[in-house]
Order: C-alpha cells, then structure tokens, then sequence
C-alpha cells in the first residue's frame, strides 16, 4: 500500500515540499524556485525533487496523499491589474444595480480620511451589471415572479460582449435560492461557456453588499483556477487535494467549484503547522510568524487553535467565508529598499518576486531588497539552499552602496536601516492581530518560520517585548509541512435572524446543513464523520454579531440557553460587558453553522537526542551586528537536544537562517526547535 505524504506550498519565490513516510515516520523536506509565469512547473519539479531524495525514484506509485497550498486562485486581484476582472458580470434585483456603487459607509482609517480618500474602482463596473425582475422577501416567500424573458435579455448581453464570468446575487436569496438557480438555468441555456456562482452557493448568509463581493470574487477566479487544477492534474496523473482558508483541506475536484476558498492557502498552512510544532513542544498559544520571499504573514494560536474570522478581504475586496485570521504584510527576503519623494527610506510593500529576485540573485534585478542588506551583513551565506544557488555578494555590496550614496549613509548605516524598517513593519502586522484584538503581545512566544521569517527574530524580540522566539526545524517548509496535518473540512451557513428562535426550526436549519456535510465528506471518501457547531448571535439592536461554538446532543430549550449564556460570557470577554441579566437587552440569533470535518492521522514530531558537548562552529565570517567582527557559524544539522549557543553567532540550514544577535541566547529543544531569548529577560 502506499506509504507517503506529500505538501507542496507554492510561494512567491520558492516552492517548499515536505515529505512524510508513514511507515518510517521519516520527514524529508526540500525547495525549489518558483515558476510564476506557470506555477505547475515549480509543483512539479518540487514533487520529482522530494520524491527522488527519499527513494531515488520519481514515480508517484508510493504517494497515497498529495496536498498543495496555492496562491493562485487570488494573484490577479491581490495584483489589482486594471484588466484583472475584465472578464466579469454581475447579475442581481432589479432596482438594485448600484449595490457595488453603494457598498458600505466605512472609510479606511477612519472618518477623518473622508476628504482625501478616493473609492477604488469596484470589482464590476456598473456598465456591467443587469439586473432581472423578480423579489423575494427576508423569509424566502415570493413577492413578485421571476423575470425569465429579463433573465434571458441579461444572458445574452453577456454573450454578445464576451463576458465570461458571471455573479448572480438576488435579494434574500440566502433564505430561498429558487430564483438565483433559474437564473443558472437561464445562463446555461443562453451563454453556456461562462462560469456562474450564485451568491445562495458560496455564502447562504444575509448583508446583500459583502455576499455579492464575495461571490464575484469566486466567480472572477473559477476560469484561472480551473485552468490550474486541470494542468496539474493531467501532469500528476492522479488526484490531489488544496488547502483552504478555514484550516481544511479539500480534493481539488471539488475545490474548483468554490475556489474563493483556497484565498488564504499556503498561510493558513503555515498557521496550523507552526501550531502542532508549538503545541508539541509545550506552547499552546503562540504568535506564528511566516516570512516569505514577498510577504509576511501573522497570525495568533490561542490553546492550539488559531483564530478565525469571517470579517477577511482579499486585496480590496471584502470576503466573508470562514479563514484562519491572518494579517499579512508585504515585508519579506524580495520586499525593495526604496526612496520617497520626501528622500526617506522606504521598504516594501513592492517585491522583487522570484524573477528577477534580489541584486544577490544574478537574474537581472537592479534594486536593493531586505535579502541582499543581509547579504551584504554578513547574516546569510553567500549561497541558498546548501549551496544550490550561489548569491553575488559582490554585487549585493554595490547595490547597498549605490542606495547608501543617494541616502548620504555609510553602506552599513543603509543595510542595518533596511533591516530596521523591516522589522517595525512585522512587529506592526504583530501588534494589529494581537493588541487590536485585546491581546497583550507579551503573553505570547513567537514562531518564525518561513525562508526569511527567523532573520529578524531577535530585532522582534526586542522591539515587542516577547518572551521568546521558537524557530522550528526546516523553517522553510514549515507551511507544506502543514499541509499534512490538517482535516478535511467544509463550512455551511445559513442566515435564521429571530429572537426567541423554536428549537424546532433550529433543529431543521442545523440537520439540512449536517446533511449538505456528509454528503461532501462521502464524496470525499470519509467513512467517519465530525461535525463542529457554531452560532453568530448579538443583542437586539446591534449591527454585528459573535460567534460562539455550540453544543452537540439534542435542539431543545436547554440547548438553546446554553449557546446563549457562550453568547454573554464570550461578549463580555471581547467587549468588557454584557446583559446577561438585562431583560431589556434581548438576545437575538443570526447566523446558523456547521463545519463538517473528516479526521486523518496527523504525523508525529520526534524527540532529538541529546548533546552533551559544547556545540562546534563550523567556520567563520565577517558579520554586522553592532559593529563588524569575526562571527562563528553552527551547522543546525549538528546541533542536538539541549546545544547553546549565545551571540553573536549565525546558525545555518538548508532553508533558512538565524542570526543571534549579542546578547541573544539560542537553545535547542527536544524537538529540535531552537527557542531564542534575549539575556536581559
């Protein structure tokens, strides 16, 4: 039987692969460029290159599980290219085509932006929306018929001007979704080539301006990813699943049905494999820290589960389906060192991307990036990689000093200031997932991971006061890795606003969704089924709700007081009050969900033995911490259970590397972490 596992997590500049022989329990990791002109081609050569350094062979005979993280279905609108939503059309209720226009009344940082704030462009310009007669009300019950010969004149509008794409979103279609499938029908019937997402399909959940920005933006991506999961399921051979926003994985079958899912791939990966290795070692809440090639992704882990939310976006776009709450930032390895009108030195959020990537790299890039300031510090090796790919120093040097000339710094002032600002922009994304939601910063230790995400681990250390920093073994792959960790999920909502709700008309809301659950899990193979209740309830005269988790066993009157009394408890917890007590502040129901789940064994993180010498560099180097000295250099491969090492000091790999700073302790765990401390704490 077929034996191995294997992640693959495509980022912006390389590709990371992780394989796990359930038999022997080994875990082979290993990377790869990436390929953005044709993402496949860098999954694929991921793929040969694991399989090859486990067994020699690159036959896929062996693999009994394939998962992949991708960005894919989102690059078009995180890009913002003028034409990346040319294709797109939206269709909803006649008198309500400028719902896109309106949209809602919050301004970027506040009201005091409202002078000088310009809306963007909307995802469908208001030339391209129809609209069909036909109204249904806030229970589902029609009050006036479907417009089929309106339906009709909208479909081949479409077709004669190309639009391929196409939302369709009606009122109140979340409680009765019989007029948005006519219109389906309608569509495949007139303009049979375009793709169609029904608002009642991707979010069966009430406010009309969020649903219909969340299903065009599932409709603006279904060609792209389809496209995607095709070619690589013709180059595979075989089937394969992609990791979704909520924490799950999902068969790339289906995933093509709903690809909005997939928004935050790869990092949410990246959140649950850095909460199994925290959790294992002892951390059950954690700040996880992936730091890429382009980007910077944060996230928080509270008793092993990170935090999720429904309130995302997509670039601009606002999405409400279930994710892992992530706060991305564009400082990664790639993010280009730049000069403001105002002669000040900027970093990010542009990259340098995988091609051409840093001046370090020798592909042709010509501006300075965070990856070549380290370069040129002397904190990463003059190679990637193991050696795989050799970096121009020598041209790193030039280019600091080019940009230190412009900015009238010495070279070193210029690199260590790169790295300065680098830092302050995660530390800030830090702030925003933890203080912004009442979280002390303090509280938690950090795990850095990513490529890039352990280079600046002290300088976070010390601007935000964590007490440690934890850097898992192959930080560079920690993303595919988890990939393997994480079940197969699926997420159903259903908008039910009442006050004093039956516990019958619950019963049938939650049982219709189970059963949409287990109908997915049983196309998906699973024999055993779990299923995850939850609840968005607020107090009558709110505009936004809370989500508690609720109870399993029997809908009745106790099962309902119970969801309530979370309700309380979890406001006051949030907001520092509650009306538990106050009849005058009745509790009113909004939102219906479940989460239907199918269970794999999740690999296990081994013991390292443990060292009982002094660790031994390796070599040394000119590194620029303070100053410019000598600098020993530790292998982590040599490194075991209980090694120290104290800065200043660089600690290499395959994957990534950690500078330890003066006055920084790094110690390995028995898992293999290395968990950083500064020596004043």
């Amino acid at each position: 039987m077929p034996s191995v596992r294997i992640g693959v997590d495509t980022g912006g500049t390389f590709t990371d692969v992780v394989l796990v022989d359930e038999e022997s329990g080994r875990i082979v990791t290993t990377k790869t460029p990436s390929t953005p002109a044709n993402p496949a081609d860098g999954f694929m050569a991921g793929v040969h290159k694991v399989l090859e350094a486990h067994a020699g062979s690159r036959a896929l005979d062996a693999v009994s599980a394939l998962v992949h993280g991708t960005t894919v279905a989102t690059n078009q609108l995180l890009e913002d290219r003028p034409d990346g939503t040319s294709h797109l059309g939206f269709v909803t209720t006649e008198g309500f085509e400028f719902v896109l226009e309106i949209a809602r009344q919050s301004v970027p940082d506040g009201y005091g932006n409202s002078y000088f704030w310009v809306k963007p462009p909307r995802i469908v310009p208001v030339h391209r929306v129809r609209t069909v007669g036909g109204r249904l009300d806030h229970l589902g019950r029609e009050v006036r018929p479907f417009d089929e010969a309106q339906a009709v004149r909208a479909a081949r509008w479409f077709r004669e001007r190309g639009v391929t794409a196409i939302g369709v979103c009606f009122l109140h279609s979340y409680a009765n979704p019989e007029h948005e499938r006519r219109m389906r029908e309608v569509l495949e019937r007139e303009h049979p080539e375009a793709v169609v997402s029904l608002s009642s399909d991707v979010l069966r959940e009430y406010r009309e301006y969020e649903r219909s920005v969340t299903t065009l933006v599932d409709a603006a991506v279904k060609p792209i990813m389809r496209r995607y999961i095709d070619n690589l399921s013709e180059r595979l051979g075989r089937p394969f699943s992609v990791m979704k926003s909520n924490g799950g994985v999902l068969s790339a079958a289906e995933v093509v049905h709903q690809p909005i899912t997939t928004v935050l791939s790869g990092p949410a990966a990246g959140a649950l494999g850095a909460a199994l290795v925290a959790g294992t070692a002892g951390h059950p809440s954690v700040i996880t820290l992936d730091g890429g090639g382009t980007s910077t992704d944060v996230a928080v882990v509270v008793d092993g589960e990170p935090s999720l939310t429904t309130e995302g976006s997509i670039g601009r776009y606002p999405c409400k389906i279930p994710m892992i709450d992530i706060v991305t930032v564009g400082a990664g390895g790639g993010s280009i060192a730049w000069i403001s009108p105002e002669g000040t030195l900027k970093v990010g959020p542009r990259s340098a991307g995988a091609d051409p990537g840093p001046i370090c790299y020798g592909r042709g890039g010509t501006e300075v990036t965070v990856t070549d300031a380290h370069v040129f510090l002397g904190r990463v090796p003059p190679h990637l990689l193991g050696g795989e790919i050799p970096l121009d120093v020598a041209a790193a040097r030039a280019g600091v000093a080019a940009l230190a000339d412009r900015l009238g710094l010495t070279p070193e002032r210029c690199a260590t200031g790169i790295l300065e600002i680098s830092a302050f922009n995660q530390s800030n994304a830090i702030r925003q997932i933890t203080v912004q939601r009442g979280l002390d910063v303090r509280d938690f230790p950090m795990v850095a991971f990513g490529g890039s995400g352990p280079l600046l681990a002290c300088r976070l250390i010390d601007i935000l006061g964590l007490p440690a920093a934890i850097v898992p073994p192959d930080p560079g792959n920690v993303s595919a890795f988890g990939l393997l960790t994480v079940d197969v999920k699926n997420d159903y909502v259903r908008t039910h606003v009442a006050r004093d709700p039956s516990p019958e008309a619950v019963a049938d809301i939650l049982g219709d969704l189970e059963a949409q659950a287990a109908a997915a899990l049983d196309r998906e193979g699973f024999a055993e089924h779990v299923y995850a209740r939850s609840a968005d309830l607020r107090y009558y005269g709110q505009a936004y709700e809370v989500r508690v988790p609720a109870p399993d066993g029997p809908l009745d009157e106790a099962w309902l007081g119970a969801v309530a009394e979370r309700f309380h408890a979890e406001h006051e917890r949030l907001y520092g009050y509650g009306y538990r007590a106050d009849p005058r502040h009745a509790v009113e129901w909004v939102n219906l969900r479940v989460s239907g789940i199918g269970p794999i064994v999740r690999p296990k993180i081994a013991r390292r033995p443990r060292q009982e010498d002094e660790p031994s560099p390796v070599a040394t180097r000119d590194v620029y911490y303070e100053r410019w000295g000598r600098t020993v250099i530790y292998r982590r491969g040599d490194l075991g259970a209980g090694a120290v090492v104290r800065g200043p000091a660089v600690i290499e790999e395959y994957g990534s590397t950690l500078p330890v700073h003066p006055g920084f302790t790094a110690t390995m765990d028995d898992y293999g972490n290395l968990v950083v401390v500064s020596d004043d704490r």
